[in-house]
């Protein structure tokens, strides 16, 4: 078993990519199918998540350097991230509150619980972040976790679809798109694409979510005595 978690993972994973790359549809996503795929397969056979997770604590382990490598691509591009700074740091704040204010009010018109409305608030910024902004503002870290999770997912698959749908062609633009509403997995996705757009989009992760985690607190405040 102290394998299995690698071993479940890489190969999952490697079987749906060589699909996706053959067919290109948003719904054969290989992060999405992968992740459904474990999460099937766990609850088929019984076993503990906590078993899975054990077994495959390289792979979480290796995520921090992944991180990190961000910023080779963003040193090579320094020059234009240099150029549009004003862009990026307008599209930052921008996108930052619509992220909040879309998942916020959308909750609170549907029904939702403080502590879901709480919760939901800063599912796009990277989990580390959003669980202490969470745990800050209230909310449920667990379910914070998920959110930002699933938000995750839904970037890596359709993000750039929805992109090249409305005709968004520019680099920096699609970059900070995918970096401030889906974090690590919209900019894993979309660096696969583009080198500067990977470049930006871990820019706009990262400072999305120092923008949040300073902001968050008062605009909920704010909201919720509204």
């Amino acid at each position: 078993m102290n394998v299995l978690g690698i071993f479940l993972t890489i190969s999952i994973y490697f079987i749906f990519n060589r699909i996706y790359q053959t067919r290109k549809k948003f719904y054969l996503n290989p992060v999405m199918l992968t992740i459904t795929s474990i999460i099937i397969l766990l609850y088929m056979a019984d076993i503990e998540y906590g078993t899975y997770m054990e077994s495959a604590r390289i792979l979480s382990f290796l995520l921090g350097p992944a991180v990190v490598s961000l910023a080779i691509p963003l040193y090579k591009k320094r020059e234009v991230v240099i150029e549009y700074s004003t862009h990026i740091s307008g599209g930052v704040v921008l996108g930052g509150l619509i992220a909040i204010l879309s998942a916020f009010l959308i909750a609170q018109l549907l029904g939702g619980s403080e502590s879901l409305l709480l919760s939901i608030s800063p599912k796009s910024v990277t989990t580390p972040i959003a669980i202490g902004v969470s745990e800050h503002i209230g909310g449920i870290p667990s379910l914070t976790a998920i959110l930002v999770i699933v938000t995750g997912i839904m970037g890596n698959a359709i993000g750039v679809p929805i992109l090249d749908m409305f005709g968004v062609k520019d680099r920096v633009a699609r970059g900070l798109a995918m970096g401030v509403t889906s974090h690590g997995l919209g900019t894993a996705r979309i660096i696969q694409e583009d080198k500067l757009s990977g470049a930006v989009s871990g820019l706009g992760m990262a400072l999305n979510g120092l923008f949040t985690s300073f902001v968050l607190y008062y605009l909920i405040q704010l909201l919720m005595s509204i």
